[in-house]
């Protein structure tokens, strides 16, 4: 599989698992963004990404899920800076 990439993308797919972490964070920030200024049904697929990008920065089920509970972004925003 690997002798249809070149060394190129190679490269280009290292270097998204290796920062894998910090791209999830980036992400988790914008959908904080998202969540603020969003309501209704639009907030709960705003939350449906954010959960996602909180697992790929490294966040634990748990913690997801209690920051889910309490439908807070400054929650979640706080939780971000401590891990970035």
């Amino acid at each position: 599989m690997n002798a249809n990439r070149t060394p190129h993308q190679e490269r280009i797919i290292k270097n998204y698992y290796r920062n894998r972490d910090a791209i999830g964070i980036q992400k988790a920030q914008e959908a904080v963004t998202e969540l603020y200024l969003s309501e209704g049904t639009k907030r709960v697929t705003v939350w449906k990404r954010l959960c996602s990008h909180l697992e790929k920065a490294g966040m634990t089920p748990e913690q997801i899920e209690h920051l889910r509970e309490k439908d807070d972004p400054a929650l979640v925003a706080e939780a971000l800076s401590k891990m970035a």
